[in-house]
C-alpha cells in the first residue's frame, strides 16, 4: 500500500462490499501501521451502520416532480 488516498478508496469499496480480497488484505495491512487510516476506517464502518439503520431513502422522480409543482404553485 503506498498512500492513505489508496486506503481510503479501498476503505469505501469495503464498506459496500466491492473491494477484492487483495485488496481486503493490502488494507488491514495499511491500518496496522497508519493510525490516521485505522480511525477512519472506524468512523466509516460507524457511518454506514447508522445510515443502514435509518432506512434512509430516495424520492421518486415522480415525488420530485410533485414537490416542485406544489412549490412553483406556491410561489
Amino acid at each position: 500500500m503506498n498512500s492513505c488516498d489508496k486506503a481510503a478508496t479501498i476503505c469505501d469499496k469495503a464498506q459496500y462490499g466491492e473491494a477484492t480480497l487483495i485488496e481486503k488484505i493490502k488494507l488491514r495491512f495499511h491500518l496496522l501501521i497508519c493510525k490516521t487510516c485505522a480511525t477512519h476506517s472506524q468512523k466509516n464502518t460507524k457511518l454506514t451502520s447508522l445510515c443502514q439503520k435509518a432506512n434512509l431513502r430516495v424520492l421518486s422522480d415522480q415525488e420530485k416532480s410533485k414537490i416542485k409543482q406544489e412549490l412553483q404553485n406556491k410561489l
